[in-house]
C-alpha cells in the first residue's frame, strides 16, 4: 500500500462530506452519521416528520458515490419477493431464471420502513445482518459496499408495523430530525429555488468517490487505535444501561438494555469519526458524541418512564453525565 493511499481515500470521503454540506442545510450531524455508517459497513434509521429532507439526503449521498442506488417505498401490501427478487419463467428457454430485486443494489433507501409487513422486514433483516439474500433455497451474496438507509415518520402510526427489536439492533445509528428554525428554513428556500435553475440546465451530479475509495477508507478506519482506556469507557457506558456502575440509579427506567452489539458499533463508529478528523486514535469525546445516536434505538423504557415523558435520549444523556471517562 503506497504512502499516499490514506490521503487519497480520506480526500475522496471528505469531498463527499463537503459536497453534501453545500447541498443540505442544517444536516451536518446526519451527514456525519451517513459517512460513518458507510465506512463501518453499518446501516442507519432516520426518523422525522415529513418534509425535513430525509429522502433527499440519502439521494444526494448516493449521487456522490459511484455505486448502485435504489429507493424502495414500503407499503402494507409489499411482498418479500418485491425486494429480494424471484425466479421468473423464461418462455424462450423454458427454464426459470432469477430476477434480482432492489436489495441487490449498494445504497438502499427504504422509505417509511415501518409500513412494511413483518415478512418483508424479515427479508430485510437477513440482507442487513448477513449481507446475503436467500430465495428458493439459494443464498446469494450482496455486493459491497452495502448500506440500508431507512426512514420512518414518528407521528403517523396507522397502517404501520413496529420494527422488531432484532431488526432495530442491526442499525448502527438512530438519527432524529426536527423541523428547521427560521434561519435554516430561509436558507433551504433559497437553495431549492437556485437548484430549480440548475435542474432546468440539466446539470448532472458527478460522483466524487467510488467503491475502491470506500474499500481503502474502510481499511484505514480499521487501523485507527482504540486504547484500553477508551474500550473500558465504552463498556462502562453500555453496561450502565443494564444497571452496572453509574447506571444503577437509572436501571429502573430501562425495560430492555443495550446488547454487546452496541459496544461493537460504538467502537467502530468512533474509529471512523477519528479517521474523518485525520486522527489515528480514538478519544473519549468521540465515544460520547456518538453514544446517543448509537444507543437510543437499542434500549426500551418501561411504561412508567414513558408515561412520565422520559425519552431514551434523556436516559442516555444522564448515563453520559454520570459515567466516568477514565
Amino acid at each position: 500500500m503506497s504512502g499516499d493511499e490514506p490521503d487519497s481515500a480520506l480526500a475522496s470521503i471528505l469531498a463527499v462530506r463537503g459536497a453534501l454540506a453545500e447541498q443540505l442545510v442544517g444536516l451536518d450531524s446526519l451527514i456525519e452519521r451517513l459517512l460513518v455508517s458507510l465506512l463501518c459497513g453499518g446501516h442507519i434509521l432516520i426518523e422525522g416528520p415529513p418534509g425535513v429532507a430525509k429522502t433527499r439526503t440519502i439521494k444526494c449521498f448516493a449521487d456522490l458515490l459511484a455505486v448502485q442506488f435504489v429507493r424502495i417505498q414500503a407499503t402494507p401490501d409489499l411482498l418479500p419477493a418485491d425486494i429480494t427478487g424471484s425466479d421468473m419463467y423464461q418462455q424462450q428457454s423454458g427454464e426459470f431464471s432469477f430476477l434480482p430485486g432492489p436489495l441487490f443494489n449498494q445504497i438502499v433507501l427504504v422509505d417509511e420502513v415501518n409500513r412494511a409487513p413483518p415478512k418483508v422486514q424479515s427479508a430485510l433483516l437477513e440482507a442487513m445482518g448477513e449481507r446475503q439474500i436467500t430465495t428458493g433455497g439459494i443464498t446469494r451474496t450482496l455486493a459491497e459496499p452495502f448500506l440500508v438507509a431507512a426512514t420512518q415518520n414518528p407521528i403517523e402510526h396507522e397502517g404501520t408495523y413496529p420494527l422488531p427489536e432484532a431488526q432495530l439492533d442491526r442499525f448502527m445509528f438512530f438519527v432524529n430530525l426536527e423541523l428547521p428554525g427560521v434561519e435554516h428554513e430561509r436558507m433551504i428556500l433559497d437553495q431549492v429555488l437556485q437548484e430549480s435553475i440548475s435542474n432546468a440546465l440539466n446539470t448532472p451530479v458527478q460522483p466524487v468517490a467510488d467503491a475502491q475509495a470506500i474499500r481503502q477508507a474502510r481499511q484505514h478506519v480499521s487501523e485507527v487505535f482504540v486504547s484500553d482506556a477508551v474500550r473500558d469507557y465504552i463498556v462502562r457506558l453500555v453496561t450502565a444501561t443494564r444497571g452496572e456502575g453509574a447506571g444503577g440509579t437509572h436501571a429502573e427506567l430501562i425495560a430492555q438494555a443495550a446488547s454487546p452489539r452496541a459496544s461493537i458499533n460504538l467502537a467502530l463508529a468512533s474509529q471512523a469519526t477519528a479517521w474523518l478528523d485525520a486522527r489515528d486514535f480514538v478519544t473519549p469525546d468521540d465515544v460520547a458524541k456518538l453514544a446517543p445516536d448509537v444507543l437510543c434505538g437499542r434500549i426500551a423504557l418501561d411504561y412508567k418512564a414513558r408515561a412520565d415523558g422520559v425519552t431514551t435520549r434523556d436516559v442516555i444523556q444522564a448515563l453520559l453525565e454520570s459515567t466516568s471517562r477514565l
